[in-house]
């Protein structure tokens, strides 16, 4: 199923926190006495990613995400065995090892594999990287408790290539690279976006086979991944179905036209409130008559940005055309209705986006990790269900579902959660 899609495209305890100030900022201590060992490296390894921070997920665990960019800047082609995530300042201590199938596998639709990406991001067949060329990889790192997360992480990356710059033939070789600061701020907690029950979140974080997490873009003339932590939020009926009726109307969907809330404070940044109503089960960047109509300032369809100071700016897309009641300029207030979910722009079906960022233009920004101040956990959607679904999002997906609801706060839903989201 495709809801949405791109153009062409240490801390010192276990409770998560909200911060007026959530824009990661890298902290001189996180890095200070970290090192890596002189080497020759051919394969040189960039972060994509802003300093980050740990979150707290639905399944109990903190979670660490974020990207890096591989480039083989030698002669010889380099072949990837295994990238192993260590402490920065204790690098025997490994934390991840990634290789085989989570690097690469044709046969994986969903969950943790393919992290090694193509660049612009699409699933590879192999962990070569030519002379000259680049790869992207996925990092998400789980820890039990807040304390098992180091302030930082470097990258030990083994791999077959040019171990020594006279080197005539590939040979296995083994270097750290890249030290990145992990403990760089704390999730800004947010009030929901919308009401009511049997929310699903869609292409939320984390592994591959969903729309956003594996998002990257090249724009401005930087490599960005504004979307690693978005949700496409979609409703379901009572029988656990997302329409019923015609399912080629928007109107048959049980979210179209429910009400968007401000996640917080802020001031309206920028908005756009010209696009019309797409229509279910066609994605536009699959359509050879809508596709070129796609634009990097349309493909989001009615949207608005709010900034919420602290360097952090939330964005509400595929909005109502004509329903948005706020202008730029304008200043909201935590849960104040603000525009109608819609289906405009590359949408295949009526839904929400929601996603924090660090700057007011999507083109510029890196992702911000955050968390609801307060849902109610209603179990998950099987992927299996979620991927067999057709484009216009047929079955019923109450399989999942636990008996009771668990009140939860300070958390990010993770993706194909099913929540409610109370009234004030």
């Amino acid at each position: 199923m495709t809801v949405t899609t791109l153009l062409a495209a240490g801390c010192s305890s276990d409770t998560t926190t909200s911060s007026t100030s959530a824009r990661p900022t890298a902290t001189a201590s996180a890095l200070t006495g970290v090192s890596v060992p002189d080497s020759f490296s051919p394969v040189v390894v960039t972060p994509v990613s802003n300093s980050t921070f740990p979150w707290l997920g639905t399944d109990q665990k903190y979670h660490v995400s974020y990207d890096l960019q591989l480039t083989n800047a030698s002669r010889l082609p380099a072949s990837i065995t295994k990238v192993e995530v260590v402490d920065a300042k204790h690098p025997n201590s490994v934390i991840t090892s990634l290789s085989g199938r989570q690097l690469v596998d044709p046969k994986c639709a969903y969950g943790e594999c393919n992290l090694l990406r193509m660049l612009p991001s699409t699933n590879t067949t192999d962990t070569v990287i030519p002379p000259g060329q680049s790869r992207a990889l996925l990092i998400d790192l789980a820890f039990g408790t807040l304390k098992q997360a180091p302030a930082a992480v470097s990258h030990r990356l083994s791999l077959t290539g040019q171990a020594n710059p006279p080197a005539a033939k590939p040979t296995p070789i083994s270097y750290l690279a890249a030290p990145f600061d992990i403990s760089a701020g704390k999730p800004l907690s947010i009030a929901p976006p919308l009401r009511g029950t049997n929310w699903i979140a869609a292409n939320g974080c984390c592994g591959t086979g969903e729309a956003h997490r594996p998002s990257l873009n090249t724009f401005n003339g930087k490599l960005t991944n504004s979307q690693r932590f978005a949700i496409d939020w979609l409703k379901l009926t009572d029988t656990g179905q997302f329409y019923s009726g015609d399912k080629t109307k928007n109107e048959s969907y049980a979210d179209y036209g429910q009400s968007v809330y401000a996640v917080a404070d802020g001031t309206v940044s920028s908005t756009l409130n010209t696009v019309d109503a797409g229509t279910p089960g066609l994605l536009p960047a699959k359509d050879p008559v809508l596709g070129p109509k796609l634009t990097i300032e349309n493909v989001d369809g009615n949207h608005i940005i709010e900034n919420l100071g602290g360097g952090v700016w939330a964005m509400y897309a595929h909005l109502i055309k004509g329903s948005l009641l706020v202008k730029p300029g304008d200043k909201v207030k935590k849960g104040q209705k603000i525009a109608e979910l819609g289906n405009t722009g590359n949408s295949s079906a009526p839904h929400l986006h929601l996603q924090l960022m660090d700057n007011a233009s999507l083109l510029q920004a890196d992702s911000i990790p955050y968390v609801f101040d307060h849902f109610t956990y209603e179990g998950q959607i099987s992927p299996a269900a979620w991927q067999a679904s057709d484009a216009y999002e047929s079955g019923t997906f109450f399989q999942g579902k636990l008996p009771q609801g668990q009140p939860r706060s300070g958390q990010l839903p993770l993706d194909l959660s099913i929540v409610d989201f109370p009234s004030p």
